[in-house]
């Protein structure tokens, strides 16, 4: 078992999208079923206690306007990685979501960060996560493989590819998390048959002490958190996981997103760390 460190929380500065037109009209990944209706003002009752739950946390929660027709805006990870006061937009893979980029990208030049404007198909934090210099980028299902060369460019930092197998974790935010990237170790967390082979080597070379999380915490999406390297913010159905969590150390605060769920994404899904 891997030695329990001490925690450090550091408030972060997040990007986030009220919900107030979440709903499932159209089918993109696994979780989605048109068929079945949502409801939306739990949804957007259930993202307002994430955002007070980071507001307690002491982060700094920053808001782009959700716009009619676009229920998936929620999902702010996806709308482009920012790092070192670079933002990389979204290219997205379907249509139904591709007028989201070019709103993120937007906000982006309002609030003063360098923009880059995408060639490759990439969906943001969804598929690229910093870990300490790294990034780690995900594909299979949403990001193309050039955008990893993309992101090295734009960023001028290794970035690790990685391979996603099973589609219901289709970004690679639903099957790994950064727990802790600060002094030291840097601490990660995931669910290895998400992965392909090589990847799972990879990552089992690269992060020895990782939390291996088993499928039915993966399945509520528990990987799909966030942590300020102490807080670990989660799918509160992820009993497993916070037991795990907790033996290393990090506290984990449960939240319900289960309506986000029924859209393809959870905690993480909804955060997109803004670093200057």
């Amino acid at each position: 078992m891997a030695q329990i460190r001490p925690r450090i929380a550091v408030p972060r500065t997040v990007l986030m999208c009220r919900p107030d037109h979440f709903t499932v009209s159209y089918r993109i990944n696994p979780w989605m079923r048109p068929q079945d209706p949502v409801d939306t003002a739990r949804a957007v009752r259930q993202w307002e206690e994430l955002y007070r739950t980071y507001l307690r946390l002491g982060f700094d929660v920053q808001l782009i306007d959700p716009v009619p027709g676009l229920p998936d805006m929620v999902y702010a990870a996806n709308g482009g990685q920012v790092v070192d006061g670079v933002a990389h937009g979204a290219r997205f893979r379907h249509g139904e979501r591709a007028a989201e980029g070019p709103l993120y990208m937007e906000w982006f030049r309002r609030h003063g960060y360098d923009v880059r404007e995408p060639v490759a198909t990439n969906e943001g934090e969804g598929d690229f996560l910093l870990v300490g210099d790294t990034v780690f980028a995900g594909s299979g299902f949403r990001s193309d493989p050039a955008s990893h060369a993309e992101a090295a460019r734009v960023f001028g930092r290794e970035v690790v590819s990685l391979g996603l197998v099973d589609p219901r974790f289709y970004h690679l935010d639903t099957a790994f998390a950064v727990l802790s990237d600060g002094e030291g170790e840097d601490e990660v967390a995931y669910y290895p048959e998400a992965f392909d082979e090589p990847s799972r080597a990879l990552l089992a070379s690269r992060f020895p002490d990782a939390i291996l999380v088993g499928e039915d915490d993966a399945v509520v999406f528990g990987l799909n958190c966030f942590s300020d390297g102490h807080h670990v913010v989660l799918a509160a159905q992820a009993t497993g996981f916070a037991a795990q969590l907790a033996e290393r150390g990090f506290a984990p605060i449960g939240v319900d997103l289960s309506e986000l769920l029924r859209g393809g994404g959870g905690v993480k899904c909804c955060t997109l760390e803004l670093r200057s």
